[in-house]
């Protein structure tokens, strides 16, 4: 009887682990792709200027419509050398963030006192994102970087969810591409030689009009700035609207 229990035991395991494999399976759902972005951030601005670079974003996350984060940061220190903006998805932004974190933890603990410098960083988001867009489960991010070399030059660039990438004296990610890039070409035209403090305030002027124009923007934004000394985001700054200029258009009534 002893030698008639093992079989009988062996035997009730096998039953057991197959009705938890069937179990498994009826509750396990195909592997899923983001379809389509849900908490999402607006535009993204940068601007080269004479003595550094100035990259500028809004506060708001919506979902959908709705405005529903009304103070989230879509701008990241990645190091003394290096700020980045992220438009778009921002689950999508927050799991970029946490790499470039990683980075930064792994180059302080080399301690050789080499760090990347924004064509790096610029590069090396440029292929992670063509990577995840060739698996067809794309970051839904258009990332600006904005910072300098090596020889302290400032250098500004841009990569979307598809890997194209580019550098330009201004940049602009999402409505902005329309609204504010005309803006800052203008006055890099009037003003070829443009300071920071002067670009500091051609962002909140861009921003402004933005927050009048684009429905997912919002009049509370960050400016961030990055010199050959150091690299620094500003606290939520909230800029004054006027909205009486409503009452001007005619013909819509």
């Amino acid at each position: 009887e002893a030698d008639g229990e093992v079989p009988k035991q062996w035997y009730q395991r096998r039953v057991r682990v197959a009705e938890f494999w069937k179990e498994e399976a009826a509750v396990a759902q195909p592997k899923k792709h983001t379809l389509q972005p849900i908490v999402t951030g607006t535009s993204v601005l940068g601007i080269v200027c004479s003595d550094g670079v100035v990259i500028a974003a809004d506060t708001l996350g919506s979902y959908g419509s709705l405005a529903r984060f009304r103070d989230i940061s879509r701008l990241m220190k990645v190091n003394d050398s290096t700020i980045i903006g992220g438009f778009g998805d921002y689950a999508d932004f927050q799991f970029i963030m946490k790499l470039l974190n990683q980075q930064t933890i792994d180059d302080s603990v080399v301690g050789d006192g080499v760090y990347r410098d924004a064509p790096s960083i610029h590069n090396w988001l440029r292929c992670v994102l063509y990577n995840r867009r060739s698996k067809m489960n794309p970051l839904w991010n258009t990332i600006v970087v904005a910072g300098r070399d090596f020889s302290g030059k400032p250098y500004l660039g841009y990569v979307d969810k598809i890997g194209v990438s580019f550098t330009e004296r201004s940049v602009a990610t999402g409505f902005g591409s329309y609204i504010a890039q005309p803006m800052m070409r203008r006055a890099i035209e009037e003003n070829p030689n443009m300071t920071v403090e002067e670009g500091k305030r051609l962002m909140a002027r861009c921003l402004k009009v933005l927050f009048y124009r684009d429905c997912r923007s919002l009049n509370r934004f960050q400016i961030g700035v990055v010199t050959n000394t150091e690299s620094i985001i500003s606290d939520p700054i909230s800029a004054d609207t006027d909205w009486t200029i409503g009452a001007n258009p005619s013909g819509y009534e």
